[in-house]
């Protein structure tokens, strides 16, 4: 199950489970729209693929919350 990171790693943005926006790697590297853009879709850290991340809505969301652990680091 994916974590669903809260945030952009890049530059912090807000990345709610159930908004769509959100891209990832393999590892869950997770980043903003404007941020996958300017990356080239490529993830800095592994090089891998960055694609789009899946939203969490409802019951799934509510009985899997989404990670509360930030990973931008300033």
């Amino acid at each position: 199950m994916l974590e669903m990171r809260p945030d952009c790693e890049r530059c912090g943005a807000d990345l709610p489970a159930d908004d769509p926006g959100a891209f990832l790697c393999s590892f869950e590297c997770t980043f903003c729209a404007a941020c996958a853009d300017a990356l080239d879709d490529r993830c800095p850290n592994c090089g891998g693929e960055l694609m789009d991340r899946p939203t969490r809505t409802g019951k799934a969301l509510v009985n899997n919350p989404a990670s509360t652990e930030r990973r931008f680091k300033g």
